[in-house]
């Protein structure tokens, strides 16, 4: 893996990008010579030399795809699926480059030209994948990993990751048995090996060892060992490291305060922070810009559905950074009367209270965009963790370690766990969701914030995380 803005990426991945990327440039290159073989070689390209042009169609492109949810690790990849999101990232591309035709005529494709350049990039994009996915199940191009452990600690990554699309970039080889701990992990992963470590990952080729042993105390512990190991090439990661990078989450029942002070990350420097004001403040100007006729109209529809009556918007109680309260502002999606005598409720699956309007605009997130409003004043971020009511808070704190620890930063529209993970109604959901906001404080950069915004477009088309 390539850690890139603090950000871990699969190598197959990147390689995956960069070559689309090139594939797609390529493609209006091949759009242009099929256009002029089929009799039009009068075409005169105008505005800037076509190198430009292609850079732009390949850029938008590669972005569509991302928000499509094409390079995620732990992509699905069945055939139709894949087609299907690929047509519909190309098709994004096609209006983004229309609208940026009208903006900047320079960047014009003839439309000949421009048909040819689709055709062709969505065959070799297709092809590519198809290439990719067979490459990707290979054994031979993954990493080998050798568990230092055998015991419950060791047992949770066959747990955790066991289906295929969480194992893309690594294999698992064997668990080694350390002295004075219960195995736990099915008896043929484990070796009782009578050599030194060192001896054995070079006997078994093995790239990195995750080191899931219970007790580090102990005087079994093998200190000397993984450190010549650590010495002669090969990666020593712990067993929290490894689920950070393969999850995009911090396991909390590993989790403890001393990793969390002395780990690479919790970085909230004020430039940081200036910069993050400054992204939030420009793409929630950017999104109001071209939302606003949306938002008009779904004020109208609240309004007709109630015959008039009833307010368009829903303030509410939340909590926010340094567990500051403020009111976040929604379109109402629920009846007046939702939560009779005051008393806070999770959001039920097929709740009765939600309009017909409101599961519409809370199914596509409408309803969340006057939270614009609360970027701008400063109460939100643009991504972050959701905020939640001050009674749910309360009780969490109290039963979910590290709960608190979310409010250290500014609460979000989206976030991390919004596109990770389905729409949280209970204290199970807010355990798991917990574990990708930390993530996502620990290894907060803006470069993560564009990852997230853009794969919301696909939450939001797939119809994920509202209820």
């Amino acid at each position: 893996m390539v850690r890139i803005f603090r950000q871990y990426i699969p190598v197959p991945f990147l390689i995956l990008g960069l070559v689309e990327f090139l594939l797609v440039m390529s493609s209006v290159y091949l759009g242009m010579k099929l256009w002029v073989f089929l009799g039009n070689s009068d075409i005169i390209q105008t505005g800037l030399p076509l190198w430009p042009k292609a850079l732009v169609f390949a850029s938008i492109a590669l972005l569509a795809q991302i928000s499509m949810g094409l390079y995620q690790r732990r992509f699905r990849f069945v055939l139709a699926g894949m087609i299907l999101r690929i047509g519909i990232s190309l098709a994004t591309t096609a209006v983004t480059l229309t609208l940026l035709y009208y903006i900047i005529p320079d960047l014009f494709l003839d439309q000949g030209v421009l048909a040819f350049s689709f055709l062709v990039a969505a065959l070799l994009i297709v092809l590519t994948r198809i290439l990719f996915i067979r490459s990707l199940n290979q054994d031979q191009l993954k990493r080998r990993v050798l568990v230092l452990g055998a015991g419950e600690n060791a047992a949770q990554i066959s747990r955790q990751l066991r289906r295929k699309a969480d194992q893309q970039g690594f294999v698992i080889v064997g668990h080694v048995h350390v002295r004075g701990e219960h195995d736990v992990v099915d008896e043929s992963l484990v070796i009782r090996p009578d050599v030194t470590l060192l001896t054995l990952t070079k006997e078994l080729n093995i790239d990195e060892v995750v080191v899931a042993v219970g007790e580090r105390r102990r005087k079994s512990f093998p200190v000397h060992d993984l450190l010549d190991c650590k010495l002669s090439g090969i990666d020593v990661i712990d067993l929290l490291g490894f689920f950070e990078r393969e999850t995009g989450k911090l396991k909390l029942d590993i989790l403890n305060p001393s990793w969390m002070i002395f780990s690479d990350g919790f970085n909230q420097s004020r430039s940081l922070n200036a910069q993050k004001r400054v992204f939030d403040i420009i793409v929630s100007l950017l999104l109001l810009g071209i939302a606003w006729p949306l938002m008009l109209l779904v004020a109208a529809a609240i309004k007709m559905e109630g015959w008039g009556r009833g307010s368009v918007f829903y303030r509410q109680i939340r909590v926010g950074q340094h567990w500051q309260l403020f009111n976040v502002y929604k379109f109402r999606s629920m009846r007046e009367d939702a939560e009779e005598g005051g008393k806070a409720q999770w959001a039920k699956k097929n709740d009765d209270r939600v309009t017909r309007v409101g599961e519409f605009i809370r199914k596509t997130r409408l309803d969340e965009l006057p939270q614009i409003f609360n970027v701008l004043k400063g109460n939100m971020s643009f991504v972050g963790p959701r905020p939640e009511r001050p009674e749910f808070v309360t009780q969490l704190s109290e039963q979910i370690p590290y709960f608190a620890e979310r409010h250290r930063v500014k609460p979000g529209i989206t976030g991390w766990a919004q596109i990770c993970y389905p729409y949280g109604a209970s204290e199970k959901d807010s355990l798991e969701k917990l574990q990708f906001d930390l993530y996502y404080i620990k290894n907060y950069s803006l470069f993560l914030d564009l990852v997230i915004i853009l794969q919301t477009a696909h939450s939001v088309i797939a119809g994920k995380g509202g209820r």
